[in-house]
């Protein structure tokens, strides 16, 4: 692990402790779901946000509540990043580890179900849910965007979640995918 993975899984980690406690907890998970319900403007006991619940439920089981160590319910940004440091050591695993989750973040912030993201749909969801700000959210996805077709793809997607998890190049424009990373 890098100096610079270090900081953008800190980045990550300021995103998903919605509350701002220092941890990573179900709550927040929840908090985060509750969120992406309603940027997509879905009301809260439609089979959309049931759907979207069930996702995040899922995320916190299989992702990050395996990363707390030493059982206390909640993850610190040391058990997050030691977390990724274990699970993130190749990027050959990436379908079994990633993908999964990726294509539901994709599914989540495709709002209009498209099968692409264009910049309003990355900029509500990155703005409203991960509190990335909305001049951020359009530089990062005109980098993001790199076939300059106005919309990211899933290949598009995909490639900046593996550039984030996996990269160390500190001009790789998915560094600041979850907020600007300053380092």
């Amino acid at each position: 692990m890098t100096r610079l993975q270090d900081l953008k899984y800190g980045q990550w980690f300021r995103g998903a402790d919605v509350d701002g406690d220092g941890f990573i907890t179900q709550r927040d998970v929840r908090m985060m779901s509750e969120r992406y319900i309603a940027a997509r403007g879905a009301a809260p006991d439609s089979g959309t946000a049931r759907l979207l619940a069930e996702r995040m439920d899922a995320f916190w089981t299989h992702v990050i509540a395996p990363m707390d160590r030493d059982g206390d319910g909640k993850v610190d940004l040391r058990e997050m990043t030691e977390g990724f440091r274990r699970a993130l050591t190749d990027r050959a695993l990436y379908p079994a580890q990633i993908e999964p989750v990726t294509n539901c973040f994709f599914d989540l912030a495709d709002l209009n179900g498209d099968g692409r993201i264009d910049q309003a749909e990355f900029q509500q969801m990155f703005d409203s849910v991960g509190g990335v700000p909305g001049d951020d959210c359009a530089a990062v996805f005109a980098a993001l965007d790199r076939d300059s077709s106005g919309v990211l793809d899933r290949a598009e997607f995909h490639q900046a979640v593996t550039e984030f998890f996996y990269g160390d190049d500190p001009d790789a424009p998915a560094n600041h995918l979850f907020g600007r990373v300053a380092g």
